[in-house]
């Protein structure tokens, strides 16, 4: 060696030491902003919401007002109006199917945004404690469609229709919400998550973001003259100005999303006055015009969400079964969403008594949702977890300040339905940037892992790719024949087999932890390949101080509800 002697060691290049804890986050778990900030973003956005109501401010001169206020006042803002691309887009698709017209579909996504809210208090208070978005699944919705395909629940009356198909839905998920309900409170999740490992994780957390793609840039195409800019403004705010700049980083940093909406929205509204898709074809209408005028006329100035809305639910054995099927899917699927929110809180890994507790409180969303009737299930929203990433804000206060958003505004009809005029390329465009980095999350486990190891490689490697193999078969065979690979009589039972095999995070998660537990387990070196030791400390509660910080539940609770 050139130089002789030791010296040239220090120059060695050594590996970054593993974090369990990630670095760079503004506000973590436990370190709100002020209360102030919280006042003045509820004066703001009430202030705005008289300007509409009142004066008939347009959606792009709202969204441009509501860009001024100071940084601090719309870290939760932001929350709040990202989860509305999910809330306002699978009701949009499933009433009309269901026969209601736009009356139902405003009142669904008052429903929708009232329970998501209560949801997203109960699991920040009670569950899991990390600054998660409880709001729609998209894994819900092929259960649900089996369901207003069914002609049992047909009417002449689309009216009448519509409520049969929404009572037999919420039948099918008060039935479905007790298996979370069981698995979390029983500890029954709590025994089955202690075999996670890094190894077996990163799958699991990889394609919870990354097996989104179909929502990605697909969305973006379908007006890529709003997507495309979209998407640009968003990647050059966050990550380029932000970088840029010695004074006002942070403003860049954790309000890119809201700035990049505001200019785009106001770029697709001239477009739309101007003309530009008045000779269109109907889709492309749908896609790219922000005058959705019917949805807001047609909305109630004041109306509050309560049970049974719509009637008494009806029950159906196999709607049941397949609904329940498909919770056991969001479950596995919201195990990896949780992760990913633990680690961009900059929290420690969960606990396993922890994460069982927030799925029994997600069955809890879950059957808030059936008795409400909102025609979509409950989930972890990955696009709210992506955003912790975007704006390096952990904070769990600024979630619950979130949700107190939309239960106040979800009462107040015209306001939610005028965010129907937001293109959906424009929310295509942010799931490309917050799904992304869910999957990143999944793939930063892998710094617990031994890469070199042959084991590591294959499990990653073939779990991630049947992942993505298996439901792009599944998918492309419905898309062709108009049913899945398993097709019966029952429609319930194809539901069953099709919609967990059609979850790229389920199928990775399941495979990589059955084979994590199986292969060579006993031998004494695969224990650190797996990455397993330095898990070892959060398997209990109390093994690690932090986790009584992070995850401790409020008002003393702990003293009667111990986490083991």
């Amino acid at each position: 060696m050139a130089g002789g002697g030791g010296g040239g060691k220090s120059d060695e290049p050594a590996p970054h030491p593993p974090k369990d804890q990630l670095l760079g986050v503004t506000y973590c778990i436990t370190s709100p902003p002020p209360w102030r900030e919280f006042l003045a973003s509820f004066f703001v956005m009430f202030l705005l919401m008289l300007l509409f109501l009142l004066v008939g401010v347009s959606p792009c001169d709202r969204e441009v007002m509501g860009s001024s206020p100071a940084r601090g006042d719309l870290k939760d803002i932001q929350h709040y109006l990202v989860m509305l691309g999910t809330t306002v887009l699978i009701p949009t698709a499933l009433v009309p199917q269901m026969g209601g017209g736009n009356k139902e579909k405003a009142e669904v996504i008052q429903t929708l945004l009232f329970v998501a809210g209560w949801n997203t208090l109960l699991q920040t208070l009670f569950g899991t404690r990390l600054p998660a978005v409880i709001g729609a699944s998209y894994t819900f919705v092929a259960p649900t469609i089996s369901i207003i395909l069914n002609n049992k629940w047909n009417d002449p009356d689309p009216i009448e229709k519509f409520k049969k198909t929404m009572r037999a839905i919420q039948g099918a998920m008060i039935v479905a919400s007790t298996l979370q309900i069981v698995l979390g409170f029983s500890g029954l999740w709590r025994n089955v998550s202690r075999f996670l490992s890094p190894l077996s994780a990163t799958p699991l957390v990889a394609l919870a973001g990354f097996g989104l793609y179909e929502f990605g840039f697909p969305g973006v195409a379908r007006c890529v003259e709003i997507g495309l800019p979209q998407l640009i403004f968003v990647v050059i705010l966050s990550q380029y100005v932000s970088h840029m700049l010695h004074s006002g980083k942070a403003i860049f940093e954790k309000f890119s999303v809201l700035m990049s909406i505001a200019i785009v929205w106001i770029y697709a509204h001239l477009l739309t006055v101007g003309g530009a898709y008045n000779h269109t074809s109907p889709k492309t209408q749908t896609s790219c015009r922000t005058d959705r005028a019917g949805l807001v006329e047609a909305a109630p100035w004041i109306r509050v969400p309560y049970p049974f809305q719509w009637g008494a639910p009806s029950f159906d054995a196999g709607e049941a079964f397949a609904m329940m099927m498909t919770t056991f899917v969001t479950l596995v699927e919201s195990t990896g969403g949780f992760m990913a929110v633990s680690r961009y809180a900059s929290a420690t890994p969960l606990p396993p008594s922890v994460l069982s507790r927030g799925v029994g409180w997600q069955g809890i969303g879950i059957l808030l949702s059936g008795l409400f009737g909102t025609v979509n299930g409950s989930s972890v929203s990955i696009e709210n977890a992506g955003l912790l990433a975007v704006t390096r804000v952990g904070s769990r206060r600024v979630v619950q300040i979130s949700a107190g958003f939309m239960i106040f505004f979800s009462v107040l009809g015209k306001f939610g339905a005028v965010f129907a005029s937001i293109p959906a390329p424009i929310v295509a465009a942010l799931y490309c940037l917050f799904f992304a980095y869910v999957g990143s999350s999944g793939l930063s486990l892998l710094q617990f892992c031994n890469l070199n190891s042959f084991r590591t490689k294959f499990i990653l490697g073939f779990s991630l790719f049947l992942g993505l193999s298996i439901p792009q078969y599944f998918n492309e065979y419905e898309a062709i024949n108009g049913y899945g690979p398993v097709h019966t009589s029952g429609r319930w039972f194809n539901n069953m087999v099709n919609v967990p095999f059609s979850s790229e995070a389920f199928v990775a998660g399941i495979v990589a932890y059955f084979l994590d537990n199986t292969i060579h387990k006993r031998d004494g070196s695969i224990r650190k390949d797996r990455g397993k030791h330095w898990w070892d400390k959060f398997r209990s509660f109390h093994s690690d101080t932090r986790s009584e910080e992070f995850y401790s539940l409020p008002f003393n609770l702990n003293k009667y509800f111990p986490a083991v």
